[in-house]
Parts: C-alpha cells; structure tokens; sequence
C-alpha cells in the first residue's frame, strides 16, 4: 500500500472519520459497535483517525481513546479544538471560541478523554473570526511547545487565511468538505496547501451518503439527522439530485466498483496529498470504502463521473446561512 504524507506522518491513503460514531447522523451507534468499527478499520490497515471535542460533546474523544489507547503507537491520531460543547443552565451548546484560553481548554480537556500525552495532528475546528487567526494559531503553536500536539491543521478555512496561519506557524493540513458534488476546495485551497506544503484531508467524500447510492428518499432520515438542515437533503433539490445517480451508478458497474468506491477513487486521483476520511457506522460500508484504495479505474471513467456530479449539475448550497457564515471557504 502506497501511503500518504502528512506533515512528518505517513498515513494510509484513506482515513476513519470517527464523527458518526457519536454524533450528527440521528441516533449513534452504541459504544461496542463504535469499537468494532474502529478495531476493524486499524485491523485493515487505517492508520489516520479523526475525532474532535465537539464530536458528542467529548463521547467520541472518549471512545475513541478508550479503543485505540492500547495501539496508540500504530495510529495518526487527530483532533480539533476551537468549537466545543459548553455547559449553559438550559443544556450543552456548541460554542465557537477561538481565544487563546479557550484552545488551550479545549487541547487539554482532549488530551485527558483520548488518554494520550500528544495529539499528533491539532486542527482548528472552525476560525472564530472575532479572534484574529493569528492570536488562535499563536495559542496552537504554544501548544505544540509545551509538546502536548505535534503538528497543526485548520478545518474549514479559505486560502488566504491559510497563507496568515502558515506565518505564525507551519500547517500541516487543512480539513474541509470535498467529493465530486462538493468541489469548493478547487476554488484556491487545494493550491493554496500544495503552496505551503499542507495536506489536504477530504470530510464527506461521499456526499453524506449521496454518493453511496444508498439514501433516495430523504424522509428516510432520523429526525435528528443534520441532513435535514441542509439544502441539498431539501424534498426538492434531493429529489434533483438523486436524478443524477442512475447514469453515475450505471458508470461505476461499467469500471467493476461500488458507487462509492467511484467516488472515493475519484478523490485519490485529485492529488497525492489528498486523503479522504469517510465515516460510517457499518463493517460492510467501511470494507466497501476501505476498497477503493486499491482501484486502478481508467481515467475516462473518473473524468465522466467528474462530469455527472459537479457544483454545476448538484441543486442546492452546501450549507444553510448560519453555517455557512461560521465557514470560512470560497463558495462558487
């Protein structure tokens, strides 16, 4: 297996998103389901495991630790700071909080759920754009001296927020959304981390689900599910978008793979420092996505499907207006 770097870390070419395990996509997994999907994904030979303190408010971090405390050696383990669930009278909310005070809570509050003495890879969870992203990665680069993270990323961020952070202090990876319906990172982040040297670690890159072929009927999903906050998951534009799939799906039984080994093998080709981490809750789906990594598709084949799913062809925004004021991405 050809692996990927990330700062000082060779990684395999395809990482775990651990968020599901915990958090966003209706009711979790229980925790032994979580840990059989962690062991089989270090089983089959995943080494970048990506969690974060905002993942079921520390849950995730938890287990996530708990698992992988006793291969720790063997792992890229990374997290996120910056955005964090905080205790109000009426419940946990998540907070965006980018001061220095605040990531230096967060990384040490990380630090005691996953168990560990250094996390190797530290992102930025989102840029708190009332803090200058300077005074945020300054108090991430202390970090790093007092020796409790070893390299720094950022999650959602455009290029010349980038390039700012990158003065401070070398980023090893920038973080955000990329499959074939998410195209956003082509705008100027891809080159802006091939400029300073960054990875580039892919979240969602199976749309969500869209791209598995699996989800058609969006009243399929839990009512807790964030999808349904989304305007691509909209009645609507899903049911525009799901119009996409049978020409897409009938392109991935042509090359012999999954619909989401399409899109996954797609991503891989985008760049060597490309590294997608999708996440699931089923040993099926992760053997599936786990797969791709060894596809040798022909390049007509991910240059149709590049065709067929695209920010022209998708209907609807990535994002809602309140999330999409707390990103910090060029849009097209």
């Amino acid at each position: 297996m050809k692996t990927r770097r990330i700062g000082p870390f060779e990684v395999a070419p395809i990482g775990l998103g651990c968020m599901n395990l915990s958090h966003a996509y209706g009711v979790p997994p229980t925790p032994e389901q979580g840990e059989r999907v962690l062991l089989e994904a270090l089983d089959r030979g995943v080494t970048l495991f990506d969690t974060a303190a905002l993942y079921g408010f520390g849950a995730n971090e938890t287990l996530v630790g708990r698992v992988l405390g006793p291969h720790r050696q063997r792992i890229t383990l990374a997290s996120k700071g910056g955005m964090a669930g905080v205790q109000f009278p009426e419940g946990v909310k998540r907070v965006i909080d980018g001061r220095p005070e605040a990531i230096q809570r967060n990384c040490e509050d990380s630090l005691r759920r996953l168990g560990t003495d250094v996390i190797d890879l530290y992102y930025l969870h989102r840029w708190d754009k009332k803090v200058p992203i300077e005074d945020s990665v300054g108090a991430m680069a202390r970090l790093v001296e007092q020796g409790k993270v070893r390299t720094l990323g950022l999650s959602e961020v455009s290029a010349a927020t980038l390039k700012r952070a990158h003065a401070v202090h070398p980023i090893a990876a920038v973080q955000t959304e990329y499959s074939l319906w998410t195209r956003n990172p082509e705008i100027a982040v891809l080159q802006a981390c091939r400029d300073v040297g960054a990875a580039f670690v892919a979240f969602s890159p199976v749309a969500r689900a869209f791209l598995t072929g699996t989800l058609r009927d969006v009243a399929d999903l839990h009512e807790k599910d964030i999808r349904r906050s989304m305007p691509r998951f909209e009645t609507s534009n899903y049911a525009r978008n799901v119009a996409l799939l049978p020409a897409y799906e009938a392109l991935a039984a042509e090359a012999g793979c999954t619909p989401a080994q399409l899109a996954l093998a797609w991503l891989l080709a985008q760049g060597e420092d490309v590294i997608p981490i999708p996440g699931t809750t089923s040993l099926e789906h992760l053997r599936e996505d786990l797969a791709a990594w060894d596809l040798q598709l022909p390049a007509y084949v991910l240059e149709r499907a590049g065709s067929l799913i695209n920010q022209a062809t998708v209907s609807g925004p990535r994002y809602g207006t309140q999330a999409t004021s707390e990103v910090d991405t060029e849009v097209f």
